[in-house]
């Protein structure tokens, strides 16, 4: 390979680092053709984007983006494919979820991840990735919060306004 491609490849690898705020790094060697491509189709629907890289390309990309990176430069040797996601913990959800569904394969293994600006370095690491909400689950969390409170009082007041009229109407009907 020239040069002037691996400076393409670099080039690009940088971008889709530099678009994506969270990165997986995981090996998937060893997967046949048919696993490979269930993998990419769960990547896919998951809106993960799913690469197989070389690794001096990678760590020359990850230098060149401007974040340090050096925390997972150890990890980074054998065979390597980054994950790249706008949601958290997806990357993490589709390695178990594949797993789970997948008796025979003993891969992809996460190699480490950088998300919501922390570094989580080994295989080990991957049920605690599973578990960090995303930012719209978050957001859902303080919401469902805040609303708990108002539903109360309003169930409370509707409850109230059902029993008055209720009594009133056996009342009136009495009095008939």
């Amino acid at each position: 390979m020239r040069k002037e491609q691996k400076d393409q490849l670099i080039n690009s690898l940088c971008e889709d680092i530099k678009a994506y705020p969270h990165l997986y790094i995981a090996d998937i060697g060893g997967l046949n053709s048919v696993q490979t491509s269930k993998l990419r189709r769960a990547a896919f629907r998951k809106e993960v984007k799913l690469e197989v890289v070389k690794n001096t390309l990678l760590i020359k990309a990850m230098e060149k983006s401007g974040v340090d990176y050096s925390e997972l430069k150890p990890v980074i040797k054998g065979e390597t494919c980054i994950m790249l996601s706008n949601i958290n913990n997806a990357p993490a959800k589709l390695i178990k979820e594949f797993l789970a569904n997948n008796k025979d394969a003993k891969k992809p293994i996460l190699k480490g991840a950088y998300v919501e600006e922390s570094f989580y370095v080994g295989a080990e690491h991957l049920d605690a990735l599973v578990n960090i909400k995303s930012k719209s689950e978050l957001i859902a969390d303080v919401i469902a919060l805040l609303q708990s409170p108002i539903k109360n009082v309003v169930s409370g007041l509707q409850s109230a306004g059902n029993t008055i009229c209720g009594v009133l109407e056996t009342l009136s009907e009495k009095a008939e």
